[in-house]
């Protein structure tokens, strides 16, 4: 399913719909180019979690935590050198936790992500516009999106 964002208002509030309707476990995998918006659609989906804090990219801390309706795990892994590294940080431990995960760069670990997740690919249109192209993996994902996409 692939639909056009046309300003950052439409960002927001698509990210926040998304954040009201995950639950515990949920992982949420992003991909596209610099300047995408990844970090912009992840600060929505916080707000639609309750996350009162502002949320910053983690490029250089790997992982960030916030709490809100559920704990929200930011993970950005554009600088990791390689999959073993997330690894070694515990990332199972949060995607099997009682929280979200909201993992920047996904494509960079696709071979230790959980099989079971919503990968969203954000492709730049132009200055403005986006196109999200969202590829949802297992039930509850397929579920997730047609709730979303309503």
């Amino acid at each position: 399913m692939i639909i056009e964002i046309n300003n950052l208002k439409e960002v927001e509030k698509l990210g926040e719909k998304l954040g009201s309707l995950l639950e515990k476990k949920d992982i949420i995998c992003l991909n596209g180019d610099l300047g995408a918006g990844k970090t912009t659609f992840t600060q929505a989906i916080g707000k639609g979690l309750g996350v009162k804090a502002y949320i910053t990219s983690p490029t250089f801390t790997i992982i960030n935590e916030y709490e809100g309706r559920l704990p929200l795990y930011h993970f950005d892994i554009y600088r990791l050198n390689d999959e073993e590294e997330l690894d070694l940080l515990g990332a199972e431990d949060y995607f099997y936790s009682d929280g979200v995960c909201v993992i920047e760069w996904a494509e960079n670990a696709e071979n230790i992500l959980p099989k079971e997740r919503l990968d969203i690919w954000i492709k730049i249109v132009n200055e403005n516009k986006r196109e999200f192209k969202f590829v949802p993996h297992g039930d509850r994902y397929v579920k997730l999106v047609e709730e979303l996409l309503k």
